[in-house]
């Protein structure tokens, strides 16, 4: 937005104009206001400006508003002051320091070492290199072709800053040719292969093998962020994992759901997607990534469901499903049969451990 604005004339040198057309002098106007020569020769000449009481004296005697004076007045102050080279200076860091709020927070970049510049053009420099942007006033091109799955809401530039960031690190890793029939069988016995939280560190590798970049990014205060798909040069499919929730079973599905998006061709119509599913621990409401995703969860059809759940009757069902206990106990909550606040999910595993050897 521009703040030029035409140019602007002294209040003094208007009010003089006036006097002219009116024929009086100085002297003349000074007594009509019942105040000295001197008040009136000042504001003419600049040295003195129009206060809220003598505006409103000199609008009764000119049959004008004090508005007026006022405005003009207050008008050349500003026309002065933005021809000023110094104070152009600080607008412009104002501004940019206004666009880098809207892109990413400035504030946790630093902290994570993600930008290390101390100055508003350095780090305008730095996020353009994440960003990879040619100027720091352009949109993204994650901003326009990224879909959150909450429908129709903008990414914001917190969300945007973790994408980045996820992008960062898939660029620097190197694996397999991508092969979608391999990933869709892993994916299929994901839940059999990991069942401990020592097992998410394995993650990585396995997907490598078929040819997907899996990143760890954790969470950005705020972000509400679950995970991220989008392909790396248009063809390498990257999976990015915040670990928000930090729980086994959510971490799990949310890399199954990711997969989901890559398998059923959703990359295919959005460049970038986002998944900011809520809070359940979970499911979220996101069709039909979320059906596939539940279907890979478990291999096989739950049994009749008791009357009153147990552990023991977990224990049993996980260990003949070939899966951690905990992620059958999700898949209940979200169908209904168990309570988000059950004691049977105390001491619920994390893997935010296993998830920053990444």
């Amino acid at each position: 937005m521009s703040t030029k604005l035409a140019e602007a004339f002294p209040v003094g040198e208007i009010l003089s104009d006036e006097l002219d057309e009116l024929g009086w002098t100085q002297a003349e106007f000074a007594e009509i206001l019942d105040r000295p020569a001197q008040f009136v020769s000042e504001i003419i000449s600049g040295k003195k400006e129009i206060t809220r009481e003598s505006a409103t004296q000199i609008a009764a005697a000119l049959g004008t508003s004090p508005e007026m004076w006022l405005n003009i007045q207050d008008k050349y102050h500003l026309w002065r002051y933005l021809q000023d080279e110094r104070s152009q200076g600080q607008l412009n860091e104002v501004r940019l320091r206004a666009r880098l709020a809207e892109l990413a927070p400035i504030n946790i970049l630093r902290k994570r070492g993600v930008i290390r510049g101390e100055t508003p053009v350095e780090q305008a420099r730095e996020l353009e290199q994440l960003y990879k942007l040619d100027d720091i006033y352009t949109d993204p091109e994650m901003l326009v072709a990224a879909r959150r799955s909450k429908a129709g809401e903008r990414v914001s530039g917190t969300q945007l800053a973790w994408i980045a960031c996820v992008r960062q690190r898939a660029e620097e890793l190197q694996v397999g040719t991508y092969d979608c029939a391999a990933l869709e069988e892993l994916a299929g016995k994901l839940t059999r292969l990991i069942k401990e939280p020592a097992d998410f560190t394995q993650l990585p590798a396995l997907f490598a093998e078929v040819g997907v970049r899996l990143v760890f990014v954790e969470a950005f205060p705020g972000s509400k962020m679950d995970g991220c798909a989008f392909l790396l040069d248009d063809e390498s499919p990257v999976i990015g994992i915040s670990g928000r929730g930090k729980r086994f079973d959510k971490v799990l599905f949310t890399v199954l759901h990711e997969v989901a998006h890559i398998i059923l061709g959703h990359l295919k119509d959005e460049k970038y997607v986002i998944d900011d599913q809520g809070e359940s621990p979970t499911l979220g409401a996101e069709e039909p990534a979320n059906e596939q995703a539940a279907d890979w969860v478990l291999p096989a059809p739950l049994p009749a469901i008791p009357a009153r759940i147990n552990q023991p009757w977990l224990t049993t069902v996980a260990s003949d499903l070939g899966i951690h206990p905990i992620v059958l106990i999700g898949r209940l909550q979200n169908d209904g049969q168990i309570p988000w606040k059950s004691t049977l999910v105390k001491n619920a595993p994390s893997v935010l451990t296993e998830l920053k050897k990444w």
